[in-house]
């Protein structure tokens, strides 16, 4: 019997879980516990981290995993890391749904860079409004930079003080249209984004906006996973696991 495990909190992952129990295949969605309050899904849901390789490796043995779809966000390096080694143990198929990366277009103004700290040492040394769209995880790092003003959008409030002298937080959840980022991004007078190569659509729409605004991004890559094997769309994944995305139902 088929029973899959979807490493979810993404809206690739929701997508997938709605696909999934639309097809009545047995299947448990996995939020990795950063958000206080998660998106209900159409399938048994469990909440937290499992304890690093070896209690996943315990996990998928005790649940009687067959199957496991990697759809976390694409700087989720551990659990994706995690995913790989406990998967290569227990001989349980994995299978990453990654969103295409970003691409650099005309118009578009990008510093890239390796990871977080080579983002803050790429921000001017004068003064500007900031928008941080990395994660609260990823913050510290920019309180040496604190002749900067920076505005942090989060999906909940902060549970402490920001390590940051001047930060503005705009708790609101996504997916935002162009007209909304163009409208926050000239509302707040900034100057300089931060962001990760997230993909996809549903974050794009700063990027759009920073484009059309002339607005420079300091573009942070992916991190470096192990090899897997990995689809970018839902009905790849439904095909890998032998039905059909009835994507239009």
């Amino acid at each position: 019997m088929m029973r899959a495990l979807i490493l979810g909190g993404t809206t690739d992952a929701n997508q997938l879980a709605a696909a999934i129990a639309r097809a009545g295949i047995d299947a448990v969605y996995s939020y990795g516990g950063r958000t206080r309050a998660p998106a209900g899904q159409p399938l048994p849901t469990r909440i937290g981290g499992f304890g690093g390789i070896a209690g996943l490796v315990e996990y998928l043995r005790r649940e009687r995993i067959t199957h496991v779809i990697d759809a976390t966000h694409p700087f989720a390096a551990e659990m994706s890391r995690n995913a790989v080694a406990a998967c290569a143990q227990t001989g349980t198929p994995l299978l990453a749904l990654e969103r295409a990366a970003w691409i650099r277009t005309a118009g578009d103004n990008w510093i890239e860079v390796a990871d977080v700290i080579s983002a803050v040492a790429a921000l001017p040394e004068h003064r500007a409004n900031v928008f941080l769209a990395i994660g609260r995880q990823h913050v510290a790092p920019f309180g040496t930079r604190p002749q900067h003003a920076y505005t942090l959008r989060f999906v909940d409030p902060p549970d402490a003080t920001l390590p940051l002298p001047e930060a503005d937080v705009i708790v609101s959840r996504g997916p935002f249209t162009l007209d909304d980022e163009v409208a926050m991004l000239r509302t707040r007078g900034i100057a300089w984004i931060v962001a990760r190569n997230s993909g996809g659509t549903g974050a794009r729409a700063k990027i759009d906006a920073a484009r059309g605004l002339g607005i420079p991004v300091i573009m942070i890559d992916r991190p470096h996973l192990p090899e897997r094997a990995r689809v970018e769309s839902v009905a790849d994944v439904m095909q890998w696991l032998g039905h059909r995305a009835c994507l239009g139902a």
